[in-house]
């Protein structure tokens, strides 16, 4: 059948080809779901017909301004509709849309401005301040500001308002698709905690096949609840805003992620979907009873950003909540493996087994094509669950490359993977487990110790609230675990007591030989933040 690829008049041409791009979901939504619920956030409530029309409104605002294809817009937003209407409006006029981290600090937005040339920025009053102080430490030419309110933050008055720019644009703009699905869609930047923050380019093509890929893993079927918890400046919230349009979902915007908000949510709204941290579900599993509300149907959550504690996510689904761990970094949209549940073989286990399987990073989902364990040669790991090798990612949903950064595009892609700097082994069946980021392990008299092994014992002690383990210099065994933990209110464990709790589960040179207490610094999206903590375990 090979005469088939040169059979003349068997070519692309506009019937049989059209670019691949998540902007498709939201224009048949906006016929097939026109009258449904797509955005709720408060007293904010737009069918999915009202959310094309201010999508389209705001791709035509754009144009209007001047921005072209090609061009950036950038977002200081939390997860609110404006949020949400600008991963549709700011493609749709051509633009690529790059959602900044509002916690980040001046300097680094400055950069992000300058290295990204952003066209323009829309700011939530809130994050004014921020926005303004990095415009003026800015080498390059300043992105125009346009306002968004929110109830609690009421406008400066010194830019236009994202609602004014929005009701004065033009309802019949045409939306400016991609001619090629490698267009670039989206830049988000990396956290930079070892130098300058990368730019990570994604495309049309990647965005679409993540959002399909996502249905498919997650088991959804029409009329979803899904509420944006994970930060849409995050990896676009995992594209599950961009995915929401295509099954008729309805988006319940988190501008503050606590429990009470969430759990309010799922009682009051019907949530069935979220995404978190593993934070997010400590916090619902610490959450007092004044806290909490009940609710009669199962709620499914997508969790990633560090592995899980066995010990919360064995009591996590007892409040109604099924946990699939997934796994994933920017540099692929977000989560790219999923633990699929082997009903036949792991019913039967016991919590504690159960929680541990559930525990692991698993296998690739639909839309990569191979995703596996390799040493420093290349060469995949044997599936033995103990030798220990490097996340490597190939598929349609890794990223274009690093904005201009060739050389370091150029190195994460040796070999034709993506390199993803965590360790992991894999099981027999091909799950893989994270051990470790490569830069978190630590080495003490030659012995590879692995922080998340400790941390999830740690996580296992009942006054435990987060812990985190970094190394700790030391001059007999050149580095030794060093525990840093938040107890649960109340809680009464000391450092002796947490030590002689790990000797339980560990061997001997695994356990810390310090605990500090203490609030854990973390990242907007939940995630402990090791590189503060080495510098207090630096002075210890």
């Amino acid at each position: 059948m090979g005469w088939m690829n040169d059979e003349a008049g068997l070519d692309k041409c506009a019937a049989n080809y059209v670019p691949l791009t998540p902007l498709s979901h939201l224009r048949r939504a906006a016929q097939v779901f026109a009258e449904h619920p797509a955005v709720i956030y408060a007293d904010h409530r737009v069918s999915y017909a009202q959310y094309y029309d201010r999508c389209t409104r705001l791709a035509s605002a754009l144009s209007a301004m001047g921005i072209k294809s090609g061009d950036v817009v950038a977002t200081l937003l939390p997860n609110t509709p404006a949020q949400a209407e600008a991963h549709f409006g700011v493609p749709a006029c051509g633009a690529v849309l790059n959602t900044i981290n509002m916690r980040l600090d001046v300097a680094t937005v400055a950069y992000i401005f300058d290295h990204g040339e952003a066209k323009a920025v829309l700011v939530d009053t809130e994050f004014m301040a921020l926005a303004e102080a990095a415009i003026a430490a800015m080498d390059g030419t300043p992105p125009t500001i346009i306002e968004v309110t929110d109830p609690k933050f009421p406008a400066t008055g010194r830019y236009p308002t994202y609602e004014d720019i929005l009701a004065s644009a033009d309802p019949a703009f045409d939306w400016i698709m991609p001619q090629d699905e490698w267009e670039s869609l989206a830049l988000n930047y990396t956290s930079g905690t070892t130098g300058k923050p990368k730019g990570v380019v994604y495309h049309h093509r990647g965005a679409y096949l993540m959002t399909m890929g996502t249905v498919v893993s997650w088991r959804m079927v029409l009329h979803p609840v899904f509420m944006q918890i994970v930060p849409l400046f995050h990896c676009n919230g995992w594209n599950h805003t961009w995915m929401m349009p295509l099954i008729g979902g309805t988006l319940v915007c988190c501008r503050d992620v606590t429990a009470p908000n969430i759990y309010n949510a799922i009682a009051d709204e019907g949530v069935t979907h979220f995404g978190g941290a593993p934070i997010v579900l400590n916090m619902l599993v610490n959450a007092p009873d004044s806290e909490r509300r009940a609710f009669d149907h199962k709620v499914e959550v997508f969790t990633a950003g560090a592995p899980p504690a066995p010990a919360t996510l064995s009591k996590i689904e007892q409040l109604g909540f099924n946990i699939t761990q997934v796994y994933g970094l920017t540099e692929t949209y977000g989560h790219v493996t999923e633990c699929i549940w082997k009903d036949r073989d792991w019913d039967t286990l016991d919590a504690a087994a159960r929680a541990a399987i559930k525990a692991r990073q698993g296998v690739a989902m639909p839309m990569m094509d191979h995703i596996t364990v390799m040493d420093h040669a290349g060469c995949q790991t044997p599936m033995d669950s103990a030798t220990q090798g490097e996340i490597m990612i190939r598929g349609n949903s890794v990223m274009k490359g690093y904005f201009k950064n060739p050389d370091a595009t150029t190195e994460a892609f040796k070999g034709g993977y993506f390199h993803s700097g965590d360790l992991a082994v894999q099981h027999p069946d091909g799950y893989i487990q994270i051990a470790d980021r490569a830069k978190d392990i630590i080495i003490s008299g030659g012995e590879n110790i692995s922080s998340v092994e400790v941390e999830g014992v740690l996580m296992g002690h009942p006054d435990v609230n987060l812990a985190a383990v970094v190394a700790k210099a030391d001059e007999k065994w050149g580095e030794v675990p060093c525990a840093f933990v938040e107890l649960k209110s109340g809680a009464t464990a000391d450092e002796a007591a947490l030590i002689a709790f790990t000797r339980e589960t560990l061997a001997g040179f695994k356990t810390p030989k310090r605990v500090v207490f203490q609030d854990l610094p973390k990242t907007s999206t939940g995630k402990i933040q090791k590189h503060e903590l080495r510098k207090v375990a630096a002075t210890l």
